[in-house]
């Protein structure tokens, strides 16, 4: 199991998580991503229909009919009917549960580094959890651990 930690800094979170969405649908791979802030997603449902029509990515907000169908499902649970192997914690707050997935994309900002720095400690000594720190350098994506 792999946790990418993603450190934004002054980079906003619509724009990864729409990059690192339309990576994996292009693999042919679901996500779900997880946000306790209803706002938040509001906010990410809208980024992702406004990614133009050469690089729509297909997703839906969780509650409908069709969670089970959909590539990319916005929800604050974090179980996946769609049955997504990759999940993004959106907000900040690592969930153990993200370690039943295969991998687990986590951003963090200035607001919840001490939250992420936790999750960083108490990762390193699990069996089978790969860890990979990412910043932003200059509008690019580097790893820095």
């Amino acid at each position: 199991m792999r946790v990418d930690f993603y450190q934004l800094g002054d980079a906003s979170p619509d724009g990864i998580i729409a990059a690192i969405a339309g990576k994996l649908l292009a693999e042919d791979q679901r996500l779900l991503v997880v946000a306790g802030d209803e706002a938040l997603l509001a906010r990410l449902d809208r980024q992702l229909w406004d990614q133009g029509a050469a690089s729509f990515l297909p997703h839906a907000i969780a509650g409908g009919s069709d969670d089970s169908r959909q590539p990319v499902l916005l929800s604050s649970a974090d179980d996946a009917p769609n049955l997504a192997r990759n999940i993004l914690i959106a907000d900040g707050e690592w969930r153990d549960s993200a370690l039943g997935f295969e991998r687990a994309f986590f951003l963090f900002d200035s607001d919840t580094l001490e939250g992420a720095r936790l999750a960083w400690k108490l990762l390193a000594g699990r069996e089978g959890v790969e860890r990979h720190y990412w910043a932003n350098d200059g509008g690019k994506w580097v790893e820095k651990g």
